[in-house]
C-alpha cells in the first residue's frame, strides 16, 4: 500500500548575489520574512516551512496557492529532487512525477534513447521496453524526429515526449504539476484522457494546480501553502473558497486553518 508521510519540514535555499535574478528572490524573500542565516553563516530564503502532512492509499491531494507559495518545492521534495534542513520525508511506494517535461532527460540522446534510458532505470526488461518505446512513439508522433537528439526538438515537441514519457509508466504515486496543462488543443485533448486514465490508476495523487475547476474534479483534499507555510488544509471547495477570500474561517471550522500567531 502507498503512503506518504511529512512530518515538520523545512526546505532553505542559499541565496547567491551572481545576478539580477538572485537580487529580486532575496528582495522577495526579505519583505516577505523569509530569510534566515544557516549554519555555514550563509543567507537562505525558507521555501517550505514545518510542513506536516500524512496521505494514504486513495487520497487526492491538491495544492493551491500564489506564485512563489511552496508548491512545487513541496513537489520536488516528495519526489526525491530536494532534500529537507529540517524534518522528514517517507514515501511507500514507485513514484511518478510529472514536474518537468525535461526532468530525467538528456538532451544529447535521441528522443528514442532517452525512453530506453528511462525503461532501464525503471527496472523494465526488455520486451517491456520495446513496448515502452512504441507507445511513446504512437502518443508523442514524433515521426524521424524520435532518432534525432532532444537538444534539436521544438519546446512543443519536448512536451509531447516528456509527457508521453512520464505517462507509459504507471506509478502508485502520482506528483503533477500544472506544465502539463500546455500545449496545442488537439494534443492536450488527447493528453487529458491519458491522463485522467493514469490518475485513476494510481493509489495516491499530489496535484499543483492554479485552475479552481481541476482541483474540484481531481482533490478530495486540497492544502492552501502561502510563503512555504499551511494555511489550510480540508474539504477542497472550502479551503478554495477561503483562498479566494469568499469565506471565513468562523464559517468553516473544519477547514483547519493554522493559527496567525504561529506563522508569523
Amino acid at each position: 500500500m502507498a503512503a506518504i508521510d511529512v512530518d515538520g519540514v523545512d526546505v532553505s535555499f542559499p541565496i547567491y548575489h551572481g545576478n539580477s535574478r538572485s537580487l529580486k528572490r532575496t528582495m522577495f524573500a526579505a519583505a516577505s520574512r523569509r530569510l534566515q542565516e544557516d549554519g555555514r553563516h550563509r543567507i537562505v530564503v525558507q521555501a517550505l516551512r514545518q510542513v506536516s502532512l500524512h496521505l494514504r492509499s486513495g487520497d487526492r491531494l491538491g495544492l493551491i496557492g500564489g506564485n512563489g507559495a511552496g508548491k512545487t518545492t513541496l513537489l520536488r521534495t516528495l519526489a526525491g529532487i530536494y532534500e529537507p534542513v529540517v524534518g522528514s520525508v517517507h514515501v511507500r511506494g514507485n513514484i511518478g512525477a510529472l514536474l518537468d517535461a525535461n526532468l530525467g532527460m538528456n538532451p544529447e540522446l535521441t528522443g528514442r534513447e532517452n525512453i530506453a534510458l528511462r525503461g532501464l532505470y525503471s527496472g523494465l526488461p526488455r520486451p517491456a521496453i520495446r513496448r515502452l518505446e512504441e507507445d511513446v512513439q504512437e502518443f508523442a508522433e514524433l515521426a524521424e524526429f524520435l532518432d534525432l537528439p532532444v537538444r534539436f526538438y521544438s519546446s512543443g515537441m519536448v512536451i509531447r515526449l516528456g509527457f508521453a514519457l512520464a505517462t507509459a509508466i504507471r506509478p502508485q504515486v502520482l506528483l503533477m504539476d500544472e506544465w502539463f496543462l500546455a500545449g496545442d488543443a488537439a494534443f492536450m485533448e488527447r493528453a487529458r484522457s491519458r491522463l485522467e486514465d493514469m490518475v485513476r490508476g494510481a493509489e495516491i495523487l499530489v496535484l499543483s494546480s492554479h485552475s479552481v475547476p481541476v482541483m474540484l474534479d481531481w482533490s478530495t483534499r486540497v492544502i492552501w501553502l502561502d510563503q512555504g507555510r499551511i494555511m489550510a488544509d480540508g474539504d477542497p471547495r472550502e479551503v478554495l473558497d477561503r483562498y479566494r477570500g469568499t469565506a471565513t474561517p468562523e464559517a468553516n471550522p473544519e477547514i483547519g486553518l493554522v493559527d496567525q500567531s504561529t506563522s508569523a
